[in-house]
């Protein structure tokens, strides 16, 4: 029987007295927020009664007023809380879901559940926001006692809920398989006005049970419940409520087979029933805590098989075995050669596992192949293990986000009914929040001494309340900075199934989101079976980027401090480009030959990158450097121009390089009326390097900041750095001389002057000296 109790005064009153331990001459001000992030959050942090114990010792309340909110605000208005909007006032804010971004306010101490512990995907924002504005967060879930076990929770309200659920879902399923049974008077939880009348219902459902009016073709129903926390408690209350006999695991075959059907049956799965190591097959308890990873369980064949209902209330975590994957589903699922006594009229099931209610609502977590939660309003799903198919909730349709799942408006046909809300306990709102209260409150007292400002240290938190704070002072407390580096995983993750999802493209890692980048996507992205990934520092322009051109993926990554990244990057792609600057090329070649990736950068071959020409031999991979304008294409225009006047039989005199090209006045209206397509840090810091170049057939350095000269009219020309290497290869070698004054360019002895340069405008002389500062 579920108790349905008032707390006992004793735990508040010991609560009044402990608050005077961090009672201050001041008032504290505290304030509950409204809950906005879900239509069905209707419950409340704290109840009135305990609102009046914290105005009765001298604190402000405040209270956000909400018509969504199950417990009307004048009850808590007249515990003494104020009602009003504005709760910028408060120092301790709390909530039972997360706030929106944008309503968090800076340099204060919040209460909630901020499901970022796990560096959940979709609260990474509320995250940096919370980071940014310094904000102290206590997160209920971590609040644990000495025993690791959670001190400050819904757990119990949640199986209540579920156990409903799934209750009503048989029904649902049963009708679908051809059977009317009792489990059809079951509603879903929040459909009553509170537990007491969702009891009766289970309790006029058993008793119809008790009078032997399930089909008898059906069989007996098994239930099968994970965990021994609050959680699967709250669910064995609701199935206390029907004729249910408790049996021990290794006794579930006997009785699904020949159990009796006056009654239902149920048995509560420990770690001990169903986890053995790899290696003997015994388990160990103290080593399993500190080494789950040496473990496998045996539930798929010792108690599935002989299970109708599933319940499964145990936290997953990634080194702990799974209870179910989706090939022991597959083989669950394997049609029951009918019988004799079946009939049309009088069908025998498909299979035994009917459905699952996952309460942990763990995506991909100890039920594998539950990859997406239900919600209230579409609670149920069907999973079809051989065609690995998702059909959809069976109220109304909604949208997947795997390609191989279709959506199917029914819960008929093969395969298993699944329940898996991730906020149960907001289907019993009123009680949810008295039970959830109940255990807050003793730590109410201390979290409102809390000022976000000081130094967590300078804090007289007690262990569950210190060990719960996530953020403060603007970082990651010690216990909780793995969230940074599991963020980081994830992303890894998710960008490598973001980019490997289409088979048959040939896929190009871009590095760099500058200037040129662009041209190089749309250049590439022409063709359809290229599909480029743009990686760059600034992940802003890396998507804008993205959304501008098809086939095209933005990630983040520094390659100065994130090599794991960029190697697992390099691995998963053909071609690698480099629009980085010329210093970054030796440290992607070395990951492009670890990894056997060919290799393309637009920057002049370097010594350093000259140092690995044996070891790209060595991979058999190539890397071409040079392979843009300038250095690149004017390479091949002078070597074309050059080989055609020695064919024509002539001498080449004189040879200047004019690169850059000449800006048009629209896109040349900055202070030095050039138009920069690549870096403007770049370009102004070659024009203050030195250049070398030929005059009267010796070499000449010109100084640093001052081989900016006026050449042709209205012109303005910036000499380059080493021109004088490409006359060997341009095969040009001779004396020669070069002059300029006003405008003009002499040439004399026949020969060559190497002169690469480039093009301005006139007025740039002037402006020179003020960019050699800047």
């Amino acid at each position: 029987m579920l108790r349905l109790t008032r707390p006992q005064a004793r735990s508040l009153r010991g609560c009044f007295c402990s608050q005077k331990r961090f009672h201050h001459h001041h008032k504290n001000v505290m304030a509950i927020r409204r809950e906005d992030i879900n239509v069905w959050e209707r419950r409340a942090p704290l109840a009135p009664r305990h609102v009046k114990e914290i105005t009765a010792a001298g604190h402000k309340v405040l209270v956000q007023p909400s018509n969504r909110r199950a417990i009307h605000e004048r009850y808590y208005e007249k515990a003494g809380a104020i009602i009003q909007e504005d709760i910028s006032e408060a120092s301790l804010i709390i909530g039972v879901k997360r706030p929106p971004e944008e309503k968090v306010y800076p340099h204060k101490t919040y209460a909630f559940f901020s499901h970022t512990i796990k560096a959940q995907e979709a609260n990474m924002g509320l995250l940096d926001d919370i980071l940014k504005k310094e904000v102290r967060l206590i997160d209920y879930e971590k609040m644990v006692d000495a025993n690791g076990f959670r001190i400050v929770a819904f757990g119990q309200w949640a199986g209540v809920a579920g156990m409903i659920n799934i209750l009503h879902g048989l029904g649902l399923r049963f009708l679908a398989l051809g059977h009317h049974t009792p489990f059809m008077h079951i509603g879903m939880a929040h459909n009553y006005r509170n537990v007491s009348q969702a009891i009766q219902a289970v309790r006029d459902c058993g008793y119809e049970i008790s009078l032997g009016l399930m089909p008898k073709s059906i069989g007996p129903l098994t239930f099968v419940f994970t965990g021994t926390g609050n959680v699967s408690k709250g669910a064995q209350e609701i199935i206390n409520e029907l004729p249910c006999e408790f049996v021990e695991p290794h006794e579930l075959k006997e009785v699904s087979l020949s159990g009796d059907m006056t009654k239902v049956y149920a048995t509560v799965l420990s770690r001990h029933h169903h986890l053995v190591r790899k290696s003997d097959g015994v388990y160990d308890p103290l080593e399993y805590e500190h080494h789950p990873e040496l473990y496998t369980s045996h539930f798929r064949v010792s108690v599935a098989p002989y299970t109708t209902c599933l319940i499964n209330g145990i936290y997953w975590d990634p080194q702990t075995p799974r209870l179910l994957r989706r090939h022991d589903a597959q083989r669950l699922l394997k049609p029951i050669r009918p019988s004799a006594a079946a009939t049309e009229g009088s069908p025998e099931l498909p299979h035994k596992l009917l459905a699952i209610c996952d309460i942990s609502a763990d995506t991909g977590g100890s039920i594998e192949f539950m990859t997406e939660c239900t919600t209230i309003e579409k609670p149920f799903c069907m999973y079809d293990a051989d065609q690995h198919i998702d059909h959809d909730r069976y109220k109304t349709h909604t949208s997947t986000h795997m390609s191989d799942y279709i959506d199917h408006d029914s819960v008929e046909g093969t395969g298993i009914l699944m329940c898996s809300i991730d906020n149960l306990p907001a289907q019993l709102p009123i009680e949810a929040t008295e039970y959830f209260g109940d255990r807050l409150f003793p730590y109410i007292w201390e979290m409102l001494s809390s000022d976000a400002r000081r130094p967590l240290d300078e804090e007289d938190f007690s262990p569950q309340v210190k060990d719960a704070v996530i953020t403060s002072n603007g970082g990651l407390t010690p216990k909780f900075e793995y969230i940074e580096k599991l963020r980081e995983k994830r992303l890894l993750i998710r960008e490598k199934e973001q980019i490997l999802r289409k088979g048959g493209m040939k896929r190009v890692l871009l590095l760099g989101s500058g200037y040129v980048s662009g041209p190089v996507i749309e250049y590439l992205t022409r063709n359809t079976g290229i599909q480029v990934t743009v990686a760059s520092v600034l992940l802003s322009q890396a998507e804008e980027l993205a959304a501008k051109y098809p086939n095209t993926i933005p990630v983040m990554l520094d390659v100065t401090s994130q090599e794991g990244h960029m190697e697992s990057l390099v691995k998963d792609h053909d071609l690698v480009i480099s629009m980085l600057p010329y210093g970054y090329h030796p440290l992607v070649a070395k990951h492009c030959i670890n990894k056997k990736v060919n290799l393309v950068t637009a920057s002049y071959l370097s010594p350093a990158m000259k140092e690995l020409q044996k070891s790209a031999e060595e991979a058999g991979i190539t890397i071409v450097n040079e392979m843009g304008l300038d250095p690149g294409i004017d390479h091949m225009l002078a070597m074309e121009c050059i080989d055609q006047a020695k064919a024509d039989g002539a001498t080449v005199e004189f040879y200047t390089s004019y690169c850059g090209g000449l800006p048009a006045p629209e896109c040349s209206d900055n202070p030095l009326r050039y138009k920069f397509s690549w870096s403007p840090y770049g370009v102004l810091l070659n024009t203050i390097s030195p250049a070398v170049f030929l005059k009267d057939g010796q070499v000449w350095c010109g100084r640093p900041g001052v081989v900016v000269w006026c050449g042709w009219p209205g012109m303005v020309w910036s000499a380059r750095r080493g021109g004088m290497v490409w006359m060997a290869r341009y095969g040009v070698n001779g004396q020669a001389w070069w002059y300029g004054v006003d405008g003009q360019v002499w040439c004399g002895r026949p020969g060559v002057v190497v002169w690469c340069g480039w093009p301005g405008k006139a007025g740039q002389c002037g402006r020179k000296h003020d960019h050699d500062i800047l």
